[in-house]
């Protein structure tokens, strides 16, 4: 929604050796706020240099009924998928991995994908790296995949 920012609070997982993962939810910092209006300059690079987190992600302006997003990330998002919507991602620098039920797909800059609404997902960067995503501009949701191991 706009005008709001949404704290995750809790994350529980069990990961291979050698992964960056962020603790708990509260890492994930999401700003659902429209920052910039239509005919309005975007200023990324001003973005870039005022965040400290690991993984953060602003709605920067809506383009008809999507919202466009960029995020600052590193580190790995849970699995979750969009029942009703679909995701596209578009890396600007470094590399984003999305993991899916089976297989993953590799962006590097200047590359992207679309993820389908009901696919589960999950997202992760070894290094910083910046990406930008489109979904509709309702609040974004997701489920948790959950298993034997989930508490």
């Amino acid at each position: 929604m706009p005008g709001n920012n949404y704290i995750i609070k809790k994350l529980h997982v069990i990961l291979p050796a050698n992964t960056i993962i962020m603790i708990n939810r509260n890492q994930y910092k999401q700003n659902m706020d429209v920052k910039y209006d239509n005919l309005e300059l975007i200023d990324v690079p001003a973005i870039i240099a005022e965040n400290k987190e690991h993984w953060f992600n602003q709605t920067l302006t809506r383009v008809n009924d999507s919202a466009v997003r960029l995020g600052i990330v590193q580190g790995e998002y849970h699995w979750h998928k969009h029942d009703e919507d679909d995701e596209f991602f578009f890396v600007l620098s470094g590399k984003l991995f999305i993991d899916l039920e089976g297989r993953t797909i590799e962006l590097e800059p200047m590359t992207g994908t679309t993820i389908p609404k009901g696919i589960m997902h999950k997202t992760r960067a070894v290094e910083k790296q910046l990406c930008s995503w489109w979904k509709p501009a309702v609040l974004i949701h997701w489920e948790i995949k959950k298993d034997k191991n989930w508490n």
